[in-house]
């Protein structure tokens, strides 16, 4: 992230944003909305998928919104080349529906979380900034009926999540709630370094790299998909 100084001389981050949406009217309602926000600047914008990995490559934003429905590469490829890159900026999927089953395929591709295109803008701008700062929070029931609806597929899901301690299971299932490190430690009486010790191994047991991907193991588990 980059500083802005404000009028007093201090300095803020600035989070770096990349706008991948095949519709000009929603990039141009996008860069209104967040180019106006304290502490964010619109970077660039493509309008498929490849060009946001190209631009993503070469201006190596913070934070990459990316809608899930484009031509030439959809938002799930593009998700996982842009997770792919060194130092890869967070992804936060763009639907205009909340029973998209693309937005799975992208957040199992690595993006910290999805927004719907008609959020309310300081929302959107709190998620960005949440995004940016690695706490991308996502709705829990949205989620679940995400997963819920997805077709039947062959999935590790269960037996990632059954390899899991007792401490770390009851974590995990905090999360899927959509609880925040600072709710579950509040939740369950440990301190904030402990959740994310646990929260660290959680991940690697899981082989996922975000809490939205746990969130979506655990609830294929607890549906049986394996």
């Amino acid at each position: 992230m980059g500083a802005v100084a404000d009028l007093t001389g201090a300095t803020e981050a600035t989070v770096s944003v990349l706008l991948v949406d095949d519709e000009p009217l929603i990039r141009a309602g996008l860069r209104l909305v967040l180019d106006g926000a304290a502490g964010l600047r619109i970077v660039g914008e493509a309008s498929d998928g490849l060009e946001g990995v190209r631009l993503a490559r070469e201006l190596r934003p913070d934070v990459v919104l990316m809608d899930v429905r484009m031509p030439r590469c959809d938002g799930v490829e593009a998700t996982r080349l842009v997770r792919d890159l060194p130092d890869a900026p967070a992804v936060v999927v763009l639907t205009a529906f909340d029973t998209d089953q693309f937005v799975v395929g992208a957040l199992r591709a690595g993006a910290a979380g999805f927004l719907l295109k008609h959020t309310p803008p300081p929302q959107l701008v709190d998620a960005v900034r949440q995004a940016a700062a690695g706490t991308m929070s996502f709705t829990p029931g949205v989620l679940r009926h995400l997963v819920d609806a997805a077709p039947a597929a062959p999935s590790p899901a269960a037996g990632r999540v059954a390899s899991l301690s007792e401490r770390e299971a009851e974590i995990a299932a905090l999360v899927a709630e959509g609880l925040t490190n600072a709710e579950i430690g509040e939740r369950l009486y440990l301190a904030l370094p402990t959740v994310k010790t646990h929260l660290a191994r959680i991940f690697e047991k899981l082989g996922v790299t975000n809490r939205v991907q746990a969130a979506l193991l655990v609830h294929e588990a607890r549906r049986g998909r394996f």
